[in-house]
C-alpha cells in the first residue's frame, strides 16, 4: 500500500482519538455501577445511550461532510468527545453520566468522518484494506488504552477519564494543524449541483446496500451484546471473587490482547485473505469466526480461555465489516458516499443500541447467557452474505459472481 501523508495523518487521528476512549471502556461500567449504584440493566442502558444519539446523528454528519468537506465536521466532533470525557470525570450523579454518553453521541461523527476521508482518498479496489486500517488503530488503542485506564483507575477514578480528555484535545489539533481536507472546494460544490439527498426510495432500491447494512446491524448487535457486559462478566465470571482493581486491570489486559489480535488482523490478514478469497467470502469467515471466539470465551470460567476468545472475536470482526463497508460504498454513487457511511454506521449504531440494553437483561438471566446469544446470531448474520455472494457487481476479487453463476 503505498505511503501518503493524508492516510498517514487520518489514522494517527484515529488513534489519538480511540486511544482516549478505549481507555474508558473497562473501568466505564464498573465506575457507574459502583460509584453511582446503577443496575446491571442500566449499565448497559448507558452504553446504549451513547449508540442512540449516534444512531440519530451518524446519517446527519455524513451528509454534511459531503457538502461542507470532512475536517470541519470532524472537529465538531472531536471537540465533542473531549467535553464528553471531562463531563464523565466530574459528573455529580448518574444522569450526568447519561448526558455525558448522549453528548459524545450527538457530536460522534469522527468515526464515520474519518472513513469517509479514507474513502476519498483510496483507490476502489483498496477501500476495504484502507477501512480495515481504522480497524487496526482500533486495535493499537486497545492493545494500550485499557490497560492504561485499568492501571490508572487505581490512582483516582477521575484520572483516566481526563486523559481522555487530552487525548481528544490532542486529535484536535492534529486534525486542525496537519489534516488537508480530502474532498475541494470544487468537487463539494460539483456534487452539490445536483442537490439530490440520499433517500429511503434509493436505499431501498439498492440489494447490495440493504445486505450490507443488514449484515452491519447484524454484526454489531452481536458485538453490543459484549461491550455492554464484558466488565461485568469478567468481574462475575472470569475473575470472580477478585476485588475491584484487581478485576479491571484483568479486563484492562484482556483487552490488550483483543487489541493486539485487531491489529494484526487488519495489517497481516485482511488483504491476503481479500485478494484470495474475496470480499464477501472474508467477511462470512470473519463473521464466523466471531462466533466461534464467543463460545470459547464462555464454555468455562478461564482467564486463558477469554483471552482467546477475545483475539478470535476481534479477528473476526476485523474480517467482517471493512469488507462490508466498502461493498456499502460501491453500491450508490460516490457523491452519496459519506452519507452510506453514515447510514451504515447508524444501522451498526441501532443494532448496538438494542443489544446493549437486551445485555443487561440476558446477564441478569445468566452471567454468560449475552455471548451465547451472541454466538447464535453470529451464524444467523452469515445468511444477508451468502446473499451478497450471488449479486453480481459488489464484490472485489475472486468471489465477484457472473451474470451467469447468479
Amino acid at each position: 500500500m503505498p505511503r501518503d501523508r493524508r492516510l498517514l495523518t487520518i489514522l494517527l487521528v484515529v488513534l489519538v482519538q480511540m486511544l482516549g476512549a478505549s481507555m474508558i471502556l473497562p473501568i466505564l461500567p464498573l465506575y457507574a455501577k459502583n460509584e453511582f449504584g446503577l443496575s446491571p440493566q442500566m449499565v448497559t442502558l448507558l452504553a446504549a445511550s451513547f449508540f442512540a444519539a449516534q444512531f440519530i446523528a451518524g446519517p446527519i454528519l455524513g451528509r454534511l461532510s459531503d457538502k461542507v468537506g470532512r475536517v470541519p465536521i470532524l472537529l465538531i466532533s472531536q471537540i465533542g468527545t473531549a467535553l464528553s470525557f471531562l463531563m464523565l470525570a466530574f459528573a455529580p450523579s448518574a444522569s450526568w453520566l447519561f448526558a455525558a454518553r448522549v453528548f459524545d453521541g450527538i457530536t460522534g461523527g469522527n468515526i464515520v468522518v474519518a472513513q469517509a476521508y479514507l474513502t476519498d482518498i483510496a483507490p476502489p479496489a483498496k477501500r476495504a484494506q484502507y477501512l480495515g486500517l481504522v480497524f487496526a488503530m482500533f486495535g493499537i488503542s486497545f492493545a494500550i488504552g485499557p490497560a492504561i485506564g485499568g492501571f490508572v483507575s487505581g490512582i483516582g477514578l477521575q484520572i483516566p477519564y481526563v486523559i481522555a480528555a487530552i487525548a481528544a484535545t490532542i486529535a484536535v489539533v492534529i486534525t486542525w494543524r496537519v489534516l488537508d481536507e480530502s474532498l475541494p472546494r470544487e468537487e463539494r460544490e460539483a456534487r452539490n449541483l445536483d442537490r439530490i439527498p440520499l433517500t429511503a426510495k434509493m436505499v431501498l432500491a439498492s440489494r447490495p446496500l440493504l445486505l450490507t447494512l443488514a449484515l452491519g446491524f447484524l454484526a454489531q448487535f452481536v458485538l453490543g451484546l459484549l461491550v455492554s457486559t464484558y466488565a461485568l462478566i469478567g468481574e462475575a465470571y472470569w475473575f470472580a471473587g477478585e476485588d475491584a482493581t484487581s478485576v479491571n486491570i484483568r479486563i484492562g489486559l484482556l483487552l490488550t490482547g483483543v487489541g493486539v489480535a485487531q491489529v494484526i488482523t487488519q495489517t497481516r490478514i485482511l488483504g491476503p485473505v481479500i485478494a484470495r478469497i474475496g470480499e464477501v467470502k472474508t467477511a462470512i469467515v470473519g463473521t464466523l469466526t466471531r462466533g466461534v471466539g464467543l463460545v470459547v470465551a464462555i464454555v468455562l470460567p478461564s482467564g486463558v480461555l477469554a483471552a482467546v476468545g477475545g483475539a478470535l472475536l476481534a479477528g473476526g470482526g476485523g474480517l467482517s465489516l471493512p469488507p462490508a463497508q466498502a461493498i456499502a460504498t460501491r453500491a450508490l454513487p460516490d457523491r452519496f458516499r459519506g452519507g452510506v457511511l453514515g447510514l451504515f454506521n447508524s444501522v451498526a449504531s441501532l443494532g448496538t443500541i438494542l443489544s446493549t440494553a437486551l445485555g443487561g437483561v440476558l446477564f441478569a438471566m445468566s452471567v454468560t447467557l449475552p455471548a451465547w446469544t451472541g454466538a447464535a446470531l453470529s451464524v444467523v448474520a452469515v445468511v444477508p452474505a451468502l446473499f451478497l455472494l450471488r449479486t453480481p457487481g459488489v464484490a472485489v476479487g475472486p468471489d465477484a459472481p457472473t451474470e451467469e453463476a447468479a
